[in-house]
């Protein structure tokens, strides 16, 4: 095969003591910053105050991903996006919880 058929990809891990800016966070989902703030102002995302600027842990890249996928790919509103990834992420926590405690009867 000739080099120029391998694509360089490179990226950051983020997890929740991850922190974005909000042009980080705009950058890092294609959003534009008004896009942003309606999924503040609806609680799907929540950013923590790092003195006058707002932060966002790598969780909302995730979440904001999300919602752009239900919205864009299932026809879903905003609301209703925000519905289904508390569920989800309910989903995940307990099926986390239950592999936790198969691992524990197993050992």
């Amino acid at each position: 095969m000739r080099d120029e058929e391998f694509e360089q990809v490179a990226g950051v891990l983020l997890d929740e003591e991850s922190e974005l800016s909000l042009g980080e966070l705009c950058h890092a989902c294609g959003m534009s910053a008004e896009r942003i703030m309606t999924l503040v102002e609806e609680g799907i995302i929540e950013p923590s105050r790092a003195g006058a600027s707002w932060r966002f842990s790598g969780v909302c890249v995730r979440r904001v991903r999300r919602v752009y996928t239900l919205e864009q790919d299932l026809g879903v509103n905003l609301a209703g996006a925000a519905l289904a990834i508390e569920l989800l992420e309910e989903i995940e926590r307990l099926q986390a919880h239950l592999s936790r405690l198969e691992e524990r009867h197993k050992g």
